[in-house]
């Protein structure tokens, strides 16, 4: 009972595999999850990736929360309220990824003593408001760069895991964007003027 309809230039290849093999498979795999053989990324090298964006987004969560706590200036008050959203967003992304490393058959690592040696993005809090927010469009812009390209890497070997950081990217590309606008109208405020 293998169907053959869309299968391609090559009508005899099947392009949906038997449905009491699908189950036999998976009742014999299931210490496997969600890892079967139609997976054909690299799980391990997956991992791997995935653990470093982790660290990437809770570098993240801590720098905008030091930035929303500390930010100060007349102007402050909405900027802070920017960075303490922000934080809560990278929190969500750090609890994706971590959901799926485990998906894929490992633990996510949160040990905190080599956090910034594994993030694509730095630590960096800045002296005065505005360059919090230059430190926080700096970290968006290399996020933004280095998810383009992890979503090329996994194209259709891992399709869960691009999608997962796709919906990522957008929320870093709308964070940049947000920085950037920060900066236009604060570069030229009193905040800028007092560093």
């Amino acid at each position: 009972m293998t169907n053959t309809a869309g299968a391609g230039n090559n009508a005899t290849e099947p392009f949906l595999s038997d449905v009491k093999a699908l189950r036999e498979r998976a009742r014999h795999q299931m210490e496997k999850g969600a890892v079967s053989r139609t997976y054909v990324g690299d799980v391990a090298r997956t991992i791997e990736i995935l653990q470093s964006v982790l660290a990437t987004e809770l570098v993240c969560v801590l720098r905008y929360t030091q930035h929303s706590i500390v930010a100060a200036g007349l102007a402050s008050e909405g900027v802070k309220a920017e960075f303490a959203q922000h934080a809560k967003e990278e929190m969500d992304h750090v609890m994706a990824v971590a959901e799926r490393i485990g998906q894929l058959g490992a633990a996510p690592n949160f040990d905190p003593k080599d956090l910034s040696s594994r993030a694509a993005s730095e630590y960096a809090t800045g002296a005065n408001m505005v360059a919090m927010i230059r430190e926080n469009l700096i970290a968006e812009r290399i996020a933004v760069d280095h998810y383009r390209e992890l979503i090329r890497f996994f194209g259709d070997n891992d399709p869960t895991t691009r999608v997962m950081i796709e919906a990522i990217l957008t929320v870093e590309e709308e964070h940049a964007s947000d920085m950037q606008d920060l900066l236009a109208t604060h570069e030229t405020g009193p905040a800028a003027r007092k560093a």
